[in-house]
């Protein structure tokens, strides 16, 4: 049984937007159909976004959640007629009709969660290596290149990169940083993320340091290698754009 998070703003019932689900024992929650609904929300196997009506609004959102970096498989709800328009740059991995059958519906879910645990299981004896396009950071060893360059990192700055390596492309909070690097128990406030974060960007250089982005009212994500991101970025972003002057 999978958890899945649906995305629409029919909120009455799952079944609502894919009738095969009352059929399933999948674990639904229903989230609103806006970006924001990722932001500190619990693990889910799968995210279905219903795109049965609002083409032009579903594949600008499609693309954007996808740029913010959910690392789940992210599957289109969409009408018979819509399925003649989704192209490959919407940045869905699988389309499901609303008339689906259960088994079907089923099978899908099942297929693009199991390739996904495929890839990130990945060889055994490099499990403690994450890389993320040139960043490539050894939990083993405590040391984190890019490029190939070492990088001259304290623990809180290696730990911060780890962190973001691990999850390229998803944008965290200030606040969910400072709790999954500095723990609970620091009573520091979120500016002590935006200092580390501007002196990993210096470390970074010049011409790198625009790995680790800002997403205005959001926060941070590292952002992803070219040949993995959408189409689209997110409206907003550059980089430094939402730090404020004077970090300390």
């Amino acid at each position: 049984m999978s958890t899945l998070l649906l995305l629409t703003n029919s909120l009455s019932s799952s079944t609502e937007v894919l009738p095969a689900l009352g059929l399933l024992h999948h674990h639904v929650r229903i989230l609103p159909a806006e970006p924001a609904a990722l932001v500190d929300t619990p693990r889910a196997d799968a995210v279905l976004l219903d795109g049965r009506q609002e083409l032009a609004q579903t594949r600008e959102l499609s693309r954007l959640i996808r740029t913010t970096g959910i690392d789940v498989p992210l599957l289109l709800v969409v009408t018979e007629g819509g399925l003649a328009v989704v192209a490959a740059d919407w940045g869905a991995d699988d389309v499901l009709i609303d008339t689906a059958g259960p088994v079907e519906v089923d099978a899908r879910i099942r297929l693009s969660t199991g390739w996904l645990k495929l890839k990130q299981d990945g060889p055994e004896e490099d499990s403690q290596v994450i890389r993320s396009g040139e960043v490539v950071v050894d939990e083993a060893t405590y040391t984190a290149k890019l490029g190939g360059r070492v990088l001259d990192l304290t623990f809180k700055e290696f730990e911060l990169l780890k962190y973001l390596a691990q999850h390229p492309g998803r944008v965290f909070t200030r606040q969910q940083l400072l709790q999954e690097v500095w723990g609970y128990d620091y009573f520091g406030g979120t500016r002590t993320v935006d200092v580390h974060i501007r002196r990993l960007r210096a470390k970074l250089g010049a011409e790198h340091e625009m790995l680790i982005g800002t997403v205005r009212n959001v926060g941070y994500r590292l952002v992803l290698p070219p040949a993995a991101r959408s189409a689209s970025t997110v409206a907003g972003e550059t980089g430094r754009e939402a730090e404020t002057p004077n970090d300390g």
